[in-house]
């Protein structure tokens, strides 16, 4: 059997923490969730992820910077950027850092899973 495809989900707000997590997990895909960029960061799961849901606006290191902290560290993991407060600018910065998307609070279930098929190249691993 082969192991999960791994959706780590990176937000301060536990309700989109857990619906992210519920919605993943029900298309067959392994999930870590994580309230801070910092907690992300000090896991191994930057290691072992096919790809990363990282929310903008957190206290402490937000979005952005754990993005460019993972291109620093070498992680080479496509980064799906989510947030509620959108704007041209950030969306300019994220994709030129390296994100593959940039997905706008409420979003539908089929543009994301959509988008983290594209990233993470593949469908989830299929269920026994």
């Amino acid at each position: 059997m082969k192991s999960h495809q791994l959706i780590c989900v990176v937000d301060d707000d536990e309700s989109v923490r857990e619906a992210l997590e519920g919605l993943l997990r029900q298309v067959g895909y392994a999930v870590e969730v994580f309230e801070s960029g910092e907690a992300f960061l000090r896991s191994d799961a930057p290691l072992r992820a096919s790809c990363v849901l990282l929310d903008v606006h957190m206290p402490g290191m937000n979005g952005p910077a754990v993005q460019v902290e993972l291109s620093a560290r070498g992680h080479a993991v496509p980064v799906i950027i989510i947030t509620a407060i959108p704007s041209d600018a950030l969306e300019s910065s994220v994709l030129g850092n390296g994100a593959v998307a940039m997905l706008v609070k409420p979003f539908a279930e089929e543009l994301l899973l959509a988008t983290i098929r594209a990233t993470s190249k593949g469908e989830p691993d299929e269920r026994p």
